[in-house]
């Protein structure tokens, strides 16, 4: 090690558990990190700052002002750039002797042990389910270990997978939820620190299995509530029942995104312009119907659409909402994903006539009150 990597990281090396052999290993350590966004941020940075040698980001996302409430790697100057850029970016910035390698686009089935293959190890913060098996399933392919975690609201999980020694996100998860039923950080919300904690939980994790040290989560799921602060663990097993995974598949199939993609194409879809024209005609008294905002209050006092009722889709599923019947119904959300799940429960539940607006909110501001907040 030179004269300058000694100083620089001598907080590290003068622990007995680390030292100079475990700083040395942290230097020749390969990471991939996806996603440059919540969880990225704090992981990218502070395995920039340990000395990881080479860093990679994937991602293929731009940065937009609701990501800097908790993305903070990026800057206000950054909106409307790639994210992997943006990152990219600050770790050089950080530390000039950390090689980064930019992966512009998305991680698919095509790509993914291409990818991968470069590394020793993959640091999961991604947001949907497709990719996270798909990252999970790669690694198990190619035999190296995986740090997991996932964010929502005031609530955090992180693990490490590995097949080789443990379980991996399959054994964990076995089958991904049903389109639509579990809300992303942009429909359900999510507390800015709250990456910030989970992330840096992950980025730990990283150097221990890089150096070897310690007790890493392996074979546990870690879980934080940020509300009370508290960490609660679950351990977690392989399934002996479980086939290995030998290749990859349509990850977006397997997760129902076509089948929502196709409902989403489907009738009972009206256009933001549409439903504009619908709400003069009822204020002139040319038509009647009632329209429901399915989101939560806290989305409702950032933007509104005059004239809509706020009925929270939780109250939708626990069936404590009186809703007539023989009127017609028109849902909206923040894009349109909990406005189906709710036009589905409604039509099982016998209302003949519930129509979605495409786009939800987002394209009500964006086409017919530009001068509204967004979020």
């Amino acid at each position: 090690m030179t004269r300058d990597e000694l100083q620089r990281y001598s907080r590290q090396i003068m622990l007995p558990q680390l030292g100079t052999t475990g700083q040395e290993r942290i230097r020749s350590a390969r990471v991939l990190v996806m996603g440059a966004g919540g969880l990225g941020s704090p992981v990218l940075l502070y395995l920039a700052a340990a000395g990881v040698g080479t860093l990679g980001i994937v991602d293929d996302d731009v940065v937009d002002a609701t990501n800097l409430q908790r993305q903070v790697i990026h800057a206000t100057s950054d909106i409307g750039r790639s994210k992997v850029t943006s990152a990219a970016e600050k770790v050089r910035a950080l530390n000039p002797e950390v090689e980064v390698v930019e992966h512009h686009g998305r991680l698919t089935s095509a790509n993914a042990l291409e990818v991968l293959a470069d590394y020793d190890l993959v640091v999961d913060g991604t947001d949907n389910f497709p990719t996270r098996y798909l990252v999970s399933d790669a690694a198990e392919i190619l035999g190296m270990p995986c740090v997991w975690g996932a964010i929502f609201q005031f609530a955090g999980q992180v693990a490490v997978f590995d097949a080789a020694a443990g379980p991996t996100y399959r054994d964990v998860f076995p089958e991904p939820p049903a389109p639509g039923t579990v809300p992303s950080c942009a429909e359900g919300g999510v507390v800015g620190v709250l990456p910030g904690m989970v992330g840096t939980a992950m980025a730990n994790e990283a150097i221990k299995v890089v150096t070897g040290i310690g007790r890493s989560l392996l074979g546990r799921l870690v879980v934080l509530d940020a509300l009370d602060f508290s960490w609660r663990e679950i351990t977690v097993k392989p399934d002996p029942d479980r086939e290995p995974v030998t290749e990859l598949i349509d990850y977006d199939a397997w997760c129902g995104v076509p089948a929502a993609q196709a409902a989403h194409a489907a009738g009972g879809m009206i256009s933001v312009g549409e439903l504009s024209t619908l709400l003069a005609d009822r204020a002139a008294g040319r038509t009647d119907f009632d329209l429901l905002d399915v989101r939560e209050p806290g989305e409702h006092e950032i933007v509104s659409i005059d004239g809509a009722r706020l009925v929270p889709l939780g109250r939708l599923v626990a069936g404590d909402v009186e809703l007539d019947r023989n009127r017609d119904l028109i849902i909206h959300c923040r894009t349109d994903v909990r406005s189906r799940q709710a036009r589905d429960l409604l039509v099982a539940a016998g209302h003949p006539s519930v129509r979605v607006v495409r786009g939800g909110v987002l394209a009500w501001v964006a086409e017919v009150e530009p001068w509204k907040a967004t979020y």
